[in-house]
């Protein structure tokens, strides 16, 4: 099922539901815990897609994939190497990556997200997909500049519009073995699968698990793999990951 938070281009409300054929159904209620089904329904036409989610947490693992720590020079980490990007990040497909004024290089990463269903706490891998509410693709944009001069990663990750997400939640889906795909002004510059990835899916939302808790609707963004470059103004960047679909976003520069 394909889960989506929309908004109605007629009246500007916001709203939930599901992709059920041609058209989006709404619901009422929260994705993450329940939902009733309504009459209601949009074409495409009629809404705005937003991002999938709204997190408390977003999580991310770097160098998950041998090749981008090798393109980098860097080893593989022997378990799971976690940070974070701020929540305020959060953009969905087809709206614009900002360019802040402080920023000289703005770097694309494509990464499959993952957002929890329930409170997760202490999980064994082979439990993990019982969290699991659907995934997603995202882009970890960072400020490449910035990241060089900084022991912490979370300010060069956590600028306004720097985790693009969507197009929706995909509910059903196996995440071990799935292309990943990333677009920059139509040239492929990432191709992988998360077959892989050091650390698949599960293990990652486990490690997580074990070191602090997980909340509804918080999001895990499961590393980029090789091909990472940098983006300029007005540049286009797609990515697409097997099973879920694709999301557009081109940048601008701050005002």
């Amino acid at each position: 099922m394909k889960c989506v938070r929309f908004r109605d281009l007629r009246t500007g409300h916001l709203g939930i539901g599901y992709i059920d054929g041609g058209v989006v159904r709404r619901v009422q209620g929260t994705l993450e815990t329940f939902w009733q089904i309504t009459d209601e329904t949009f074409t495409m036409d009629e809404i705005q897609l937003l991002a999938p989610c709204v997190p408390k947490q977003i999580i991310c693992v770097s160098f998950n994939y041998k090749k981008h720590a090798d393109e980098f020079g860097v080893s593989v980490p022997r378990e799971p190497s976690i940070f974070a990007k701020a929540a305020h990040t959060v953009i969905g497909t087809e709206e614009n990556i900002i360019w802040p004024k402080q920023v000289k290089e703005l770097a694309y990463g494509a990464e499959l997200g993952i957002v929890i269903k329930k409170m997760m706490k202490n999980v064994a891998p082979e439990n993990v997909h019982k969290y699991i509410l659907g995934y997603t693709c995202a882009n970890d944009v960072t400020a490449s500049d910035l990241q060089r001069q900084e022991r912490q990663w979370l300010r060069c990750k956590s600028f306004d519009t720097f985790c693009p997400l969507g197009p929706w939640l995909e509910t059903e889906l196996d995440p071990t073995d799935l292309s990943i795909k990333l677009w920059h002004n139509g040239v492929l510059k990432q191709d992988a699968r998360t077959s892989d990835m050091v650390y698949s899916p599960y293990e990652i939302l486990s490690y997580i698990s074990h070191s602090f808790t997980l909340d509804a609707g918080d999001l895990i963004l499961t590393g980029t793999p090789m091909g990472s470059g940098l983006m300029g103004e007005g540049d286009e960047v797609k990515i697409e990951i097997e099973g879920i679909g694709s999301i557009t976003n081109r940048v601008i520069k701050e005002a």
